[in-house]
């Protein structure tokens, strides 16, 4: 590599990230290339206490600018401890969320509005992603995903149990997103078939490392 590579997968609950997360490895994986798979909230010890609060559902009485600050303070100490230093070794990190979930579930979703960037420019400390995935799906079939995941056996977390509404300022937040960073943000409907959505992110990433490798 000639140098590090940070690439973010974003989209609202139920876009099924995880699951083209798992094929991302296997991507990188097929090609013997070492790869930091990392996620937020969490990636570090700190962070993941961090996220052990945010996303219990004891904790209704958050107030929703302790809940922006809570992220940031993860996503501070992730950047410094684990994508920064990875990337100075030319690696590629891929993490499962980044600033913009914190734009759109707490700018958006919580009407903090410009705060929220504000906040997590301190966090970021000028470490942004090269290119960001964006798995669109509609709320209404993100909830039912999730729906279907709790009644096989998998918990719902806090953010999970948010009503449609929020969902949708959610869902709203992540398309000004990609309108407003074009460059960087390539939406994806993540409303199709596995497969599809599989072969559109390995066709990108095969773009992305002809730029980067020798």
């Amino acid at each position: 590599m000639k140098k590090g590579v940070f690439i973010s997968i974003e989209g609202p609950d139920g876009s099924g990230k995880s699951t083209q997360i798992e094929n991302i490895k296997k991507f990188f994986a097929d090609r013997n290339m070492e790869v930091v798979f990392t996620r937020e909230p969490g990636g570090t010890a700190i962070g993941e206490r961090i996220r052990e609060i945010l996303l219990d559902k004891n904790c209704t009485e958050m107030d929703y600018m302790t809940e922006a600050m809570l992220y940031a303070a993860s996503r501070a100490q992730h950047v410094a401890q684990v994508i920064k230093p990875a990337l100075a070794a030319g690696k590629v990190v891929v993490c499962d969320r980044f600033v913009d979930s914190s734009i759109a579930y707490q700018g958006y979703g919580r009407y903090l509005g410009d705060s929220v960037r504000i906040i997590n420019e301190y966090a970021v400390a000028g470490c942004m992603p090269d290119v960001t995935f964006l798995l669109k799906v509609d709320p209404d079939t993100g909830k039912g995903r999730i729906k279907s995941r709790v009644t096989s056996g998998q918990a719902e977390d806090r953010l999970d149990a948010e009503k449609t509404a929020f969902h949708q300022e959610v869902y709203n937040g992540y398309l000004a997103l990609e309108i407003q960073y074009p460059q960087r943000i390539l939406g994806i409907d993540a409303s199709r078939s596995i497969e599809e959505i599989k072969a559109e992110i390995c066709d990108k990433l095969e773009d992305i490392l002809s730029h980067v490798t020798e």
